[in-house]
């Protein structure tokens, strides 16, 4: 039965003209963050308004109302004369209504100016003291996702002694540089493993030394480097190629499991004082809780720029940037790697990759692109391309079918946040090229750590460098 919304008015009574029809579809909460209002037009010239105005403020306004009805339902509401108090949905604050002005001292009504959902809780308020019963709220179930205890556990538990075993086979792929003159250096292979190893451990270089000593005596080091050699090579250059073709290389075992993929950015930190969510949203403090300023110095963050698969999370490629450089640029590097090792479905991103070269290119490697579009994007220029304005109308006139397979994007938030979590959101080297490395040293790690997960839920067998040169 479809839930339909009865208004009351400022005395109580109800008006029938005001009820609210069903909420078109795709009216739920992520549509209603998005402010898209799409322009463009058809073959005849005629202008084409996809995201009617009225349309999209009649579902805000639901969705207003079916909180109001929720508080109104759950809630104790006061008067005072004219005012209202009306508790918080998610907070311990209240907020004051005066009903016979319609406003509210409530953040959402400041800023938009329009009835706020304390204001129909007021509403509401008074149809129930006229007599009038309420409508049951409707009920919003968040979606259950069944996790296979069992495989998780066992991954779980046998997680680090396999990690040094995937480790060591994909450091063995690594061909050993030529040297000329000076000291001999340490094998590369042993001090990536040690590296990767070390940032896995997420403990600091001296206390990690115990730990290098057990696997040397297991013969997974052929020699074991000492944690300054272990700091020095996190500095060097020459060891980033290396990461990146590592991080490629531990993603191949999945490639007949993932073919829908999203891409996207991150920051990780390097001071303790500032996050960067934090810095990203504005809302960044120092320690007394005084303001930063506008701009940001680079050195605050390095910024990560990966694509995944939607299903494992597992990275398919990588690439490290100073903090403030644009998203764009690198969708085709990520986008060119994963092609060659996995087959393309689909790509997912944000509106920080709309641009016709990242459609065209979806398409020529056999995908659909999903990526969303601008505001202000229009098909009514001549000289836009055939793709831009195909894929333009694609997305206006199929917004439901759309937005089903944009939300896999969500996947590479995913992914970033179980690397954050688990490898910590910040890098502790202090140098540009050692933070680098660490940074696709964290991705590495999530990686092997995904291979792992796999090979207890999915049953795969890992084998790297299968028909594969470094």
């Amino acid at each position: 039965m479809a839930f339909q919304l009865i208004l009351p008015t400022i005395d109580g009574t109800v008006d029938l003209d005001s009820q609210h029809p069903k909420a078109p579809a795709g009216c739920n909460q992520q549509g209603l963050s998005e402010t898209t209002d799409a322009v463009a037009r058809n073959q005849s010239g005629q202008l084409l308004l996809w995201a009617d105005a009225e349309e999209k403020a009649r579902c805000v306004m639901e969705a207003r109302a079916v909180r109001g009805l929720e508080i109104a339902s759950d809630s104790e509401i006061t008067r005072e004369g004219n005012i209202w108090t009306v508790p918080s949905q998610t907070s311990p604050k209240k907020y004051l209504v005066n009903l016979f002005i319609n406003t509210c001292t409530c953040p959402d009504f400041e800023e938009n100016r329009q009835k706020c959902k304390h204001i129909y809780a007021v509403e509401y308020a008074l149809q129930r003291e006229s007599g009038l019963q309420l409508p049951v709220p409707p009920k919003t179930e968040k979606p259950k996702y069944r996790q296979e205890w069992h495989a998780y556990n066992a991954a779980q538990v046998n997680e680090k002694a396999k990690f040094q075993l995937l480790l060591h086979e994909l450091c063995r792929g690594i061909e050993e540089p030529l040297q000329g003159m000076g000291r001999r250096r340490l094998p590369l292979a042993d001090v990536i493993f040690a590296s990767a190893f070390k940032v896995y451990s997420t403990i600091s270089g001296r206390r990690f030394n115990s730990d290098l000593r057990d696997a040397h005596e297991k013969g997974y080091l052929t020699k074991m480097p000492s944690y300054n050699s272990m700091f020095d090579y996190f500095g060097y250059p020459m060891v980033t190629p290396y990461l990146k073709q590592l991080v490629i290389e531990s993603s191949r075992p999945l490639s007949e499991v993932d073919w829908d993929f999203a891409a996207d950015s991150s920051g990780f930190s390097t001071g303790v004082y500032q996050r960067w969510s934090d810095a990203k949203w504005g809302k960044a403090r120092m320690e007394h809780g005084d303001k930063l300023p506008d701009t940001v110095n680079r050195k605050d963050w390095v910024k990560v720029h990966l694509m995944c698969g939607v299903k494992t999370n597992i990275v398919t490629a990588a690439e490290v940037s100073h903090a403030h450089a644009g998203d764009s640029p690198y969708f085709k590097p990520l986008l060119e790697t994963t092609s060659r090792n996995f087959p393309l479905q689909s790509v997912a991103a944000d509106k920080a990759y709309s641009s016709n070269k990242n459609l065209s290119l979806v398409l020529v490697k056999g995908g659909m692109p999903y990526i969303d579009f601008r505001s202000n994007a229009t098909a009514t220029d001549k000289r836009s391309p055939s793709v831009w304005k195909q894929m333009l109308h694609f997305y206006l006139y199929n917004q439901e079918s759309f937005k089903q397979h944009y939300h896999k994007r969500s996947n590479v938030e995913t992914t970033f946040s179980m690397i954050k979590a688990k490898f910590g959101e910040r890098v502790r080297s202090k140098t540009w090229q050692a933070q680098t490395n660490e940074a696709l040293l964290k991705v590495l790690c999530h990686n092997i750590c995904v291979v792992i997960q796999s090979i207890y839920e999915l049953g795969i067998e890992p084998n790297f460098w299968q028909d594969s040169d470094l």
